[in-house]
């Protein structure tokens, strides 16, 4: 989140030295995407990174840093405060178990004006209020299994653009060096690397040495994306592969390592 923030202000920065206001989005300046799911949790766990959502709502509009957040408690504690819900102006509700919910997921007045999602009675219905769907009209999404993300992602992930030079700039800037993190510091991972097709097996040798050679307490997600260089959603791909095969073992919540038989 911390990236997604540098990366916003050095296009900002960036847009206002040209004299330019909006971000246009090509193949060698993409969009920025920032998924998070289960947001609820956040606000427990991480009020720093809600801060960091926060400003993203507020401002990446323009230079196409973009939030989608999903969360099935949609509490008053994890929705009702801050820039983020005010910002979002598509909005997508399944079904929720009380009326009351349908106001805090799609606005106030929602429920008076006959957006139900309450009612709604089957899995993958929905109802979308975005500035073209101005009615309650029902839809419905398609299901998507473990399988079928895993094979969209992997079709999908060689074609991922590297981040444009003022991205990449930005990020580098705010990367903290060895000499300005104390030893006992909580240091977040290194800007993510987007490594070049033909050095994936460098990055499979080198999450594999990492996870066998782990402590009894495992490895965590950040060290192993500092390790192979490689992003979060490539490295939870690997694991689970080697899950299924059962070479790797899930020792507690975000650290890994191999099994002893491996």
């Amino acid at each position: 989140m911390r990236d997604a923030v540098a990366i916003l202000d050095g296009r900002a920065d960036a847009l206002a030295q040209h004299g330019k206001r909006v971000w246009e989005p090509r193949p060698d300046a993409p969009a920025l995407i920032v998924l998070i799911d289960e947001y609820a949790e956040l606000v427990d766990e991480a009020p720093g990174a809600v801060r960091h959502a926060d400003s993203i709502a507020r401002r990446g509009r323009a230079v196409a840093v973009t939030l989608v957040a999903a969360t099935q408690r949609p509490s008053q504690k994890a929705m009702g405060q801050g820039a983020v819900r005010s910002q979002m102006d598509v909005r997508l509700s399944f079904r929720v178990r009380e009326r009351r919910d349908v106001d805090l997921i799609l606005g106030q007045g929602m429920l008076k004006s006959g957006w139900h999602s309450h009612t709604l009675n089957a899995p993958g219905k929905f109802l979308i209020s975005a500035p073209e769907h101005d009615i309650p009209r029902r839809a419905r999404t398609y299901l998507l299994d473990d399988a079928g993300v895993q094979r969209t992602a992997t079709h999908h992930a060689p074609q991922r653009p590297a981040l444009d030079s003022i991205s990449a700039a930005a990020l580098e800037a705010t990367t903290p060096t060895a000499q300005d993190t104390p030893d006992d510091a909580d240091a977040s991972p290194a800007p993510l690397k987007h490594a070049r097709p033909d050095g994936t097996q460098d990055a499979e040798n080198a999450l594999w040495t990492a996870l066998r050679d782990a402590p009894a307490d495992g490895v965590s997600i950040d060290d192993l994306m500092r390790t192979t260089g490689m992003g979060r959603s490539w490295i939870y791909s690997r694991l689970q592969e080697h899950v299924r095969s059962e070479r790797v073992t899930q020792v507690s919540r975000g650290r890994w390592r191999a099994t002893p038989d491996s």
